[in-house]
């Protein structure tokens, strides 16, 4: 980084600019802390001052994350979801808890790259590799269970995906500078026992449509795997989950008290819980970064008028990326009647939550949404987060029967791509890299 770059960060860490948290970390080499540019704290000295692109790289430097700020738990940065280089699709994939599943060989081989490879780029870029880009995952999970649950540390140690208690305690220690007793302790009232779920506050940064986001949810809601209650401005948006080790129900909440949205996590199995949040984070956009949207859509004549009426419109992606394209094959009514018939029930319906949509082994054989799912199944389209953009629209232009606007909702929404232009709309070269936003705006400004 040269003095020019360092000095541009240091005025966004002495403004406090809440834009830049999860952009960028500084770490102040006096206090052996690192922090958020937002961080409340007195502003340290330039020359004591270190940046850092994420926060393992903060902690394989030996910084400790700041108690005031809590850097740990920003919005992940955005250009990570813009990216579709090796770097951005390993770190979307290490967030959904691939390393923690499959190690890193599991990661360079879903990739398509060596062990070394994806080390030597992900370490260059970021400062960190994928063990401990993982780690740093793991840890602010195990924060979060030890603040908010009554579980026992031991389970906490394995649910967040330690392989030991040793290696947990060590870390927190080294993360935190504290044990994890000492980090419970931090926090007083009542804690969420496990029947109860996991409540959670998803970050995000600058303003937020809500109440966009939330009118989508609701008119795509398929009864019986999702529903959206309340009134407008307090709705809640629930949802069975399909998750690695056994099924979920997520619920947020539409009303946004300050720069998070409050949500519960009731899972089968504790150890989903990072790939839940990913998924949950990715189908609301909280990751998005709406000032670099606002400012290339809102030079457009034509785009103007509805980024200055609603500031934080977001593109929202897809809880299950392959339910989401099976769904906009088959339509609505359609996907109403094969959940009917061939979707898993879950153990005890929750409320009017009764099943997960069927996976795409179970709809092979359907007229309608059989090529794709068969695609699906075999591999040959993938559309997981570290899936190349590029080979899986290729690879939907393939499927017979996918057409053309349904590949474009599939691209945008499953695989969060923030690029895809409007299927059936205006297209301008200007507004890359934004163009599912630009979609978005013009179907929102249409009602």
């Amino acid at each position: 980084m040269t003095d020019d770059e360092g000095d541009t960060l240091y005025q966004a860490v002495s403004s406090r600019d809440a834009r830049f948290d999860g952009e960028f970390f500084f770490a102040v080499r006096t206090t052996g802390i690192y922090c958020r540019p937002s961080c409340p704290a007195v502003t340290p000295k330039r020359r004591n001052v270190s940046f850092f692109p994420t926060a393992a790289a903060a902690q394989g430097h030996g910084f400790r994350a700041c108690r005031r700020c809590r850097p740990d738990a920003v919005p992940g940065s955005a250009e990570w979801n813009v990216r579709a280089d090796v770097v951005g699709r390993a770190v979307r994939m290490i967030g959904d808890g691939v390393v923690d599943r499959e190690g890193v060989p599991g990661l360079a081989v879903r990739l398509g790259y060596s062990t070394r490879q994806v080390q030597r780029q992900l370490t260059a870029e970021l400062g960190a590799g994928a063990v401990a880009l993982a780690r740093a995952q793991r840890a602010h999970t195990a924060r979060v269970l030890l603040q908010t649950t009554a579980l026992p540390v031991t389970d906490i140690a394995f649910a967040a995906g330690f392989s030991s208690v040793r290696q947990f305690n060590d870390t927190i220690r080294a993360v935190y500078a504290r044990t994890p007793t000492e980090l419970r302790a931090e926090t007083s009232g009542p804690r969420s026992a496990p029947a109860t779920g996991v409540p959670l506050r998803l970050a995000y940064r600058g303003p937020y449509a809500a109440a966009e986001v939330f009118d989508l949810l609701a008119a795509e809601a398929l009864p019986g795997v999702e529903e959206v209650t309340g009134p407008p401005g307090s709705r809640t948006y629930r949802r069975t989950l399909r998750l690695p080790y056994g099924p979920g129900v997520v619920a947020v909440g539409e009303r946004a008290p300050g720069r998070w949205l409050e949500a519960r996590l009731h899972l089968a199995e504790l150890r989903d819980l990072t790939t839940a949040v990913h998924r949950l984070r990715r189908l609301l956009d909280l990751d998005a970064d709406p000032y670099a949207v606002a400012e290339r859509l809102g030079a457009d004549p034509r785009l103007a008028a509805s980024v200055a009426a609603r500031p934080g419109l977001r593109s929202p992606g897809a809880a299950d990326p392959e339910e989401y394209a099976l769904r906009t094959v088959l339509g609505p009514a359609e996907s109403a009647r094969v959940l009917a018939e061939s979707g898993t029930p879950l153990d005890a319906p929750d409320g009017t939550l009764r099943a997960l949509f069927p996976p795409p082994g179970a709809l092979t054989a359907h007229p309608v949404a059989g090529p794709l799912a068969r695609a699906l199944a075999a591999d040959a389209l993938r559309l997981d987060p570290g899936a190349d953009r590029d080979e899986a629209a290729r690879a939907l232009a393939a499927v017979p029967g996918v057409e053309a606007r349904d590949a474009a909702l599939i691209r945008a929404r499953s695989l969060a791509d923030p690029d895809v232009p409007p299927p059936d709309g205006p297209d301008a070269p200007e507004w890359a890299p934004w163009r599912s936003y630009a979609r978005r705006h013009l179907e929102v400004s249409r009602r």
